[in-house]
């Protein structure tokens, strides 16, 4: 990965963007999209757009939001202490003895996730997990009114842990899930700047995903696209205590590819033309089965108006909704490049009737 591209991607990873509270990323995705893209802008809602192309045939939509986990100051009590609501789906053992960055109108205020010491618990609290309820944000405030100075009731916040590079080409950070899919789908646009595409590309960047697939339903409807394709990331299964669950989740490595849905929520002909374009330019890749809606954007995508012909490119992701996702960088580069080279095999003609 080049030194532009995997700055941008550290700097997306460490802004605080939580569902509903997107700006700091847009900010960040606009600013990277302007520097190629024919058209930039931010809708109502939060997504961010931008196009290559405009004019072309058809509408090719791309969905990788920049939301993340987080959570929501819902009380401040007399003693200073914030007690918060979950944004997204926490594991609330996660959460326990973090350090978090709270979003204000006046600048981040620090703080810590504080919850009853082990040795001051009986043993029955002991055998129990936390739940997000019993635990608190500590700031240093003295009571509630100095507290009040520095946050207010619905000041969101996320765990302090920023990017940072592993060993062999891997990377951890918070919130891959899913700044990664905003990244990719911008590095692909900006690699279709270079092809002279038939197709009209929109990238966007989408908003609350984590709390229901809501900025990709707004985008979707107003940009109606004829094909649409959601970048997301999924369940690497190559690490330890995976036991039988191997054989629900499919084995999929880091390093090993883009991962390609196969399942009602995918149109087989899209399917098949990932599959041929990943052979032609020599793009290993993943087959993971999914027998359902998937969760992700591309299911807001394919229930689009009368319905839009729908893919999804998942990147391979160790450790879901922690502070230490773990992907490989590898992987969004060949992510990137598939998605860019089979739009470019994509014209008017190009038929996808599924049958």
């Amino acid at each position: 990965m080049n030194k532009q591209s995997k700055q941008f991607l550290a700097d997306l990873i460490n802004s605080i963007s939580p569902s509903g509270y997107e700006a700091p990323a847009a900010k960040i995705w606009k600013a990277e999209a302007a520097s190629f893209a024919a058209k930039v802008w931010t809708d109502t809602h939060g997504n961010s757009h931008a196009i290559v192309n405009p004019g072309g045939s058809p509408r090719v939509m791309f969905a990788g939001h920049y939301d993340e986990i987080g959570f929501q100051i819902s009380y401040i009590d007399d003693q200073g202490f914030l007690w918060i609501q979950a944004l997204g789906g926490w594991d609330p053992q996660i959460a326990q003895g973090q350090r978090v960055q709270i979003m204000t109108k006046k600048g981040i205020v620090r703080g810590v996730v504080g919850k009853v010491a082990i040795h001051l618990q009986d043993p029955e609290q002991r055998k129990k997990v936390s739940e997000v309820k019993d635990l608190w944000i500590d700031i240093g405030a003295r009571d509630r009114k100095d507290a009040e100075k520095m946050v207010e009731i619905g000041d969101p916040l996320v765990i302090a842990y920023g990017f940072e590079e592993l060993a062999n080409g891997l990377a951890a950070g918070r919130a891959f899930d899913n700044r990664a899919g905003a990244f990719v789908v911008l590095e692909a646009a900006r690699m279709l700047s270079t092809l002279d595409p038939a197709a009209e590309i929109h990238a966007v960047a989408t908003v609350q995903e984590e709390i229901g697939l809501r900025g990709a339903t707004t985008a979707a409807y107003g940009i109606d696209p004829d094909v649409g394709i959601a970048v997301d990331v999924t369940f690497a299964t190559d690490h330890p205590n995976m036991g039988d669950a191997i054989k629900r989740e499919n084995k999929i490595e880091l390093g090993k590819g883009p991962v390609l849905t196969r399942g009602p929520n995918i149109n087989g002909k899209l399917f098949d033309l990932f599959v041929k374009t990943a052979k032609a330019e020599k793009i290993p890749v993943q087959i993971n089965a999914e027998p359902r809606g998937t969760g992700t954007d591309a299911n807001a995508l394919q229930l689009n108006r009368a319905g839009v012909t729908t893919g999804l490119v998942s990147i391979p992701l160790r450790y879901m909704h922690s502070p230490c996702e773990t992907i490989s960088l590898k992987d969004l580069e060949q992510v990137a490049r598939l998605l860019a080279k089979t739009v470019a095999r994509i014209t008017p003609k190009t038929d996808f009737v599924p049958f």
